[in-house]
């Protein structure tokens, strides 16, 4: 008898592990949106509009057996769930995979394809229209925004503001290094241990002049984006018949990624709260442990796949096509990569042939995503 397996959430680690365990379980993945968003190419689509179609793959390619429903899941309990149109799809397994959102234009803020692409289009234009560029929150994806924008742009004046005294914390001094050498570089102005008095006058992605107060002076810009603030994607295990989220809205899960106290509930990615920084490709390494472990339950084998973070903090941290740092753990040590492996592993194409690929996208795409 096949069993059901129950997808919520169709981003990284939950397209991934839909799609591993499609030859073996009825498998149903949840999701709202008429499909993928490879986010990690919305910068790029943002300074490059012809390049966006990239970043959209259509969900009817990813499964050959299993169905795809585009609804929103309003609750969840041990044996299924429950969908916004009142129906129940009962499961014989759980895996609960809804990401995080985060300002646009790094995530989109829309279900709809069509509309993130005509968003990106007018974002694309108030950014082209203004000189100076204020980016509020020095993380990876303000500094690969930054860079971005300088691949397209080079004389358009970038500042970067963080309250943190520390570029990168928690990473090896010589990565710290080279990114502001390289941001030197391109002429990003990088103010660390800055804060806003208060937000700009204008909503982000909208170019309007302003002057905006600091603690330490002021800023003059003509468009601002905000590059801060995740939130987890999990409203609908607020009842608590699977589990009760941590203060950071997350689920606690086992070294086999099982939401504590369910040996056939799973979670993946930015939802759990596994000590590591919340990548796209932490998720997909969590989506092999819980396909396989799914697998061994439906073959009557004992799950035995663990999952444990690294100690070593990992990033690719592209600084547009050519630019950026990463760091890596090796059998050696932990290593620092140049731009320019930077640039062979990610940066060139953002890792879109590799997503080509999981959809069943034949020789990938044009430059126009075509």
């Amino acid at each position: 008898m096949n069993r059901t397996v129950v997808v919520i959430g169709g981003g990284y680690g939950g397209a991934a592990v839909a799609k591993a365990l499609d030859g073996e379980a009825d498998v149903v993945l949840i999701d709202p949106k008429d499909a993928f968003v490879h986010a990690a190419g919305s910068l790029r689509a943002l300074v490059e509009p012809g390049w966006a179609g990239n970043i959209f793959f259509p969900y009817d390619t990813l499964l050959r057996r299993g169905t795809v429903r585009r609804e929103r899941a309003v609750a969840v309990d041990p044996g299924g769930v429950t969908l916004a149109s009142g129906e129940r799809i009962a499961a014989d397994y759980l895996v609960i995979a809804t990401g995080s959102d985060y300002p646009f234009p790094a995530k989109m803020d829309t279900d709809l394809s069509a509309q993130a692409l005509e968003r990106i289009r007018e974002a694309h234009a108030e950014l082209a229209a203004a000189e100076r560029v204020l980016i509020v929150g020095a993380g990876p994806v303000g500094l690969e925004l930054s860079g971005e924008i300088k691949a397209v742009w080079p004389d358009k004046h970038v500042v970067i503001t963080d309250p943190a005294e520390i570029l990168m914390p928690g990473f090896l001094p010589e990565l710290r290094e080279e990114l502001h050498r390289q941001l030197d570089a391109l002429g990003v102005e990088l103010r660390l241990g800055t804060t806003l008095s208060e937000q700009p006058p204008t909503g982000p992605g909208r170019t309007k002049s302003f002057t905006v107060a600091t603690d330490d002076g002021e800023i003059n810009a003509d468009i601002w984006f905000r590059c801060y603030g995740v939130h987890v994607n999990g409203d609908y295990l607020a009842d608590g018949q699977v589990t009760v989220r941590t203060a950071q809205g997350q689920v606690r899960v086992t070294e086999t990624l099982n939401v504590e106290g369910h040996e056939h509930v799973y979670a993946l990615g930015d939802i759990t709260d596994l000590a590591e920084a919340k990548m796209a490709g932490y998720a997909m390494k969590h989506a092999e442990v819980v396909a396989q472990n799914i697998l061994a339950q439906v073959r009557g084998e004992q799950p035995a796949a663990v999952y444990r973070p690294s100690p070593v903090p990992s990033v690719l941290l592209p600084l547009g096509p050519g630019g950026g740092v990463g760091q890596t753990p090796t059998p050696d040590g932990t290593a620092v990569l140049p731009a320019s492996a930077v640039s062979e592993y990610k940066g060139k194409d953002l890792f879109t042939g590799r997503f080509a690929e999981l959809f069943g996208i034949a020789g990938g795409r044009g430059p126009s995503g075509e």
